[in-house]
């Protein structure tokens, strides 16, 4: 069951709760999500909108993720729950059948660019070579009823379908208006739940982990000082909290490729906290991106990090990869894909540990 979002205003160093409203129209959140995807929580690159289906019935917002994968956005709309339900799943009947050639043309008549360029803008890597091996489904309302609840976890919990609900709230104070966001189940869990690609081979026991290159860190400074970090909210914090000393890791640079493979030797930790093999603190030490050291005295916003002894690490220049390699916009993930991990053996010590 969804939980009911409530919305507390501080003023005058004192809280006060915001009144729920109904949003006068539901296009302007089908507006939102189209033109900034991540209000969802998922990173997705939206491909159609009001996509006309074969059999006559329109998608309201189609699009696909970093693996070339689609997703469903259906908005509730004034139809009843079930209605909702029903017709997703009839959606996505018609959509698993889609070809490259044409999903590349619902994309270009969208977005008015090739789906290659935009996937490549989007995500920072090249469009994989097979699409659509696998498709999600989000329904999109402010409630459902018990029922259409209990049927969406059903299909997702007892046949691995990756459908799942998400809830956006109105809120309103004057002039101000303000959108809260909950999802009736957990989307990783859910993701997690939906039977393995056909590329995908069993796991080697190595995690994928993204090296957040960018504002708050550093490959540089990760390779120099041997450590991966994630923070600034709790969602990537909890993901490096995952890795446990012995697990393997391979190092993903966004945009570039992988740069290192290393074992974890200590546990997440906040980054004040961490320490080197040789006893000094990290932030003693003169950082190519010292904003590392931001908000580090907030347990739910500083950066955690993990201690990594590297066995193989490259600068980010000659930084491994190739089209259609693996990546994934989470921090922390099971690395599967086979051809990736074939193309990495011949760069990286993998099958030696």
């Amino acid at each position: 069951m969804a939980f009911n979002m409530n919305v507390w205003k501080v003023e005058d160093n004192t809280l006060k709760e915001l009144p729920k409203s109904r949003l006068d129209s539901e296009d302007r959140l089908e507006n939102w999500i189209a033109a900034d995807s991540s209000i969802t929580g998922l990173d997705l690159l939206v491909i159609g909108k009001q996509v006309v289906t074969l059999y006559g019935g329109r998608i309201d917002l189609l699009a696909m993720d970093y693996e070339g994968n689609l997703v469903i956005l259906e908005l509730k709309r004034d139809r009843t729950p079930r209605d909702v339900v029903s017709q997703t799943l009839d959606y996505a009947s018609w959509v698993k059948d889609l070809t490259y050639e044409q999903v590349d043309a619902i994309a270009t008549n969208y977005l008015q660019r090739k789906l290659s360029d935009a996937f490549f803008n989007r995500f920072g890597v090249d469009l994989p070579q097979e699409i659509n091996r696998q498709h999600s489904m989000i329904i999109v309302a402010s409630e459902l009823d018990p029922s259409s609840e209990r049927i969406v976890q059903y299909l997702s919990s007892q046949y691995n379908i990756n459908i799942n609900c998400i809830f956006f709230d109105f809120f309103k104070e004057k002039d101000q208006e303000f959108l809260g966001r909950s999802w009736l189940m957990d989307p990783e869990e859910v993701s997690e739940r939906t039977k393995p690609s056909k590329s995908a081979s069993p796991w080697t026991g190595i995690y994928y982990v993204n090296v957040g290159d960018g504002e708050h860190r550093s490959w540089e400074d990760c390779k120099t000082y041997g450590f991966l970090s994630a923070g600034q909210g709790k969602k990537y914090r909890d993901a490096i909290q995952k890795l446990n000393v012995g697990d393997k890791v391979m190092a993903y640079l966004k945009g570039k490729g992988y740069v290192g493979f290393g074992e974890v030797i200590s546990p997440a930790r906040m980054v004040k906290d961490f320490t080197l093999p040789d006893e000094t603190k990290l932030l003693d030490h003169r950082l190519v991106q010292p904003n590392i050291s931001n908000n580090q005295d907030d347990p739910e916003l500083a950066d955690w990090t993990v201690g990594v002894k590297w066995l193989h690490s490259i600068d980010r220049d000659i930084a491994v990869t190739f089209t259609g390699i693996f990546s994934n916009q989470n921090v922390v993930c099971k690395l599967k894909h086979k051809p990736t991990i074939d193309h990495l053996a011949k760069y990286f010590p993998i099958n030696s540990y």
